[in-house]
């Protein structure tokens, strides 16, 4: 098949969050597959146009009643064979996508034109494919940003040369959603009996994700358990409403992780690699962790590792919140440390500090750091995810690809990818609980203490159980042609 990716990130090019990681992966793991597969995303100020190979004359793309020009440029993804490169195209338009930011700054978080700046990048999508003379099977658009892709596919170009080209959007996050005033819908040029019909509308607003929900011929989310979690009213956003009457063609499919980077036998981050037969280099991480963050170089006292965006979605309130978070109470009460590395919510990076300052088994580093998250999931003895929501997640799945053992929230990808303990047979590959509040992580935190303590030849037995699991790409990559191959035979 021939399947263009439509995404606002995509690594090693421009990066927030995970979506940029599964858009890349995925385009592999097809590509290794045999497919022919395409990614095209905006050309931003911080991806260096030097690098990049520009393709002859300026492409005009519609815009409201008139058009705006751009340029384009094209490079390889790196680490594919050459007999089937996968090409990643930019579009290159200064005013739109010349500044630092790919959705805002901290100055301004959402910049204000990001309803113009995502309609002309999705209208320049189909542009790139006339230019270029091809056309793909499956145009796959990723999260808000990319959601008018479809929407145009389903109302602007049916007819013409994407006759036989189905759409596909994947939900990453649906707290995400591209809310806008619907005075930027003039943008799209299409009607306002569209703007009705494709689902746009949303309290007097216009809802980008929304209307990519309604238009296209599938759907899908990064996780069986979201993609059900997704049609209730506490999950759903507002929109769980739609994906219920869409519940047919939509469907959860599991993120994998990229085994070439986050493998602890070839991981050149860590001090010494190690596998399942010979855990010496875990010993070695766990003793370079202590020392990077300053803790008691102990190897009888187990690690806690976090590593986050510093938000309410993943639970740092019930975490650190002034005299409410269960972080102070847990490491005062408890023979344990606890290696923090994220960056997010001032007050939540301000008591991070403070925290530092008056525990010495609790250390944090404010920002984010490759080499650190590496060091971090090795060194552990457990990693702490208390996840308001979690679609996917990926630090559960290389958690227990290191032999690290989880401590979650019992909610989406983490449900789908975690086995809780139990302490009467061993069996289980993590710790979990339901409620998200500061005691429930305070007395599951205390629960796998106890067992480091208690029951330590069912940890090590834990921990061998995770190593085994397969988290690579190959095998979600395989449930996505799945999909594209149902939406083609349904739809055309």
């Amino acid at each position: 098949m021939k399947i263009l990716m439509v995404s606002s990130e995509a690594v090693p090019f421009a990066k927030t969050g995970g979506l940029a990681d599964m858009v890349s992966s995925l385009s592999t793991a097809l590509a290794k597959q045999g497919h022919k597969v395409k990614i095209v995303l905006p050309r931003y100020y911080c991806i260096d146009r030097t690098r990049l190979e520009a393709l002859e004359g300026a492409m005009g793309v519609p815009m409201g009643g008139g058009e705006e020009w751009c340029k384009v440029y094209t490079a390889s993804l790196p680490g594919l064979p050459p007999k089937n490169p996968i090409e990643a195209y930019f579009i290159d338009h200064e005013q739109f996508f010349g500044r630092d930011g790919i959705y805002g700054v901290p100055s301004e978080p959402d910049f204000l034109d990001n309803p113009r700046r995502f309609t002309f990048f999705c209208r320049a999508v189909f542009q790139l494919c006339r230019k270029i003379g091809w056309y793909p099977d499956v145009l796959h658009s990723h999260d808000w940003p990319a959601a008018l892709a479809p929407v145009f596919l389903k109302f602007r170009e049916r007819s013409g040369p994407f006759g036989n080209t189905v759409s596909v959007l994947t939900i990453h996050n649906l707290g995400y959603q591209g809310i806008y005033s619907k005075d930027n819908y003039q943008h799209t040029g299409m009607s306002w009996e569209i703007f009705y019909h494709a689902g746009f509308d949303d309290w007097n607003m216009m809802n980008l994700l929304k209307a990519g929900i309604n238009s296209a011929d599938s759907l899908n989310t990064v996780s069986p358990h979201y993609a059900e979690e997704s049609k209730t009213q506490e999950y759903g956003f507002r929109l769980d409403g739609i994906l219920r009457y869409r519940s047919a063609d939509y469907r959860g499919i599991l993120n994998g992780i990229d085994t070439d980077i986050w493998n602890p036998a070839t991981d050149t981050f860590i001090p010494e690699t190690y596998d399942i037969n010979d855990m010496k280099g875990k010993k070695k991480a766990k003793e370079a962790l202590q020392k990077e963050y300053g803790l008691s170089r102990n190897p009888d006292v187990p690690v806690i590792g976090l590593v986050s965006r510093l938000t309410g979605q993943k639970g740092v309130g019930e975490l650190f919140g002034p005299a409410y978070g269960s972080a102070y109470s847990f490491c005062r009460d408890m023979d344990l440390q606890f290696a923090i590395l994220g960056s997010g919510e001032a007050w939540c990076e301000n008591e991070l500090r403070s925290l530092s300052s008056q525990l010495p088994n609790l250390k944090a580093k404010i920002g984010y750091d490759e080499r650190l998250s590496h060091l971090i999931e090795a060194g552990s003895d457990f990693f702490l995810m208390p996840s308001r929501y979690e679609p996917s997640g990926l630090n559960q799945m290389y958690s227990l690809s290191y032999g690290t053992i989880p401590i979650v929230r019992n909610t989406g990808g983490l449900t789908d990818t975690v086995e809780n303990f139990n302490q009467d047979t061993g069996t289980g590959t993590g710790f979990m609980f339901d409620e998200l509040n500061p005691q429930a992580v305070y007395n599951t935190i205390g629960w796998a203490i106890w067992a480091w303590y208690n029951r330590r030849e069912q940890i090590e037995a834990m921990r061998t159980r995770g190593m085994k699991l397969d988290f690579s790409w190959a095998a979600s990559a395989k449930k996505y042609i799945e999909m594209y191959e149902w939406t083609l035979k349904k739809t055309v």
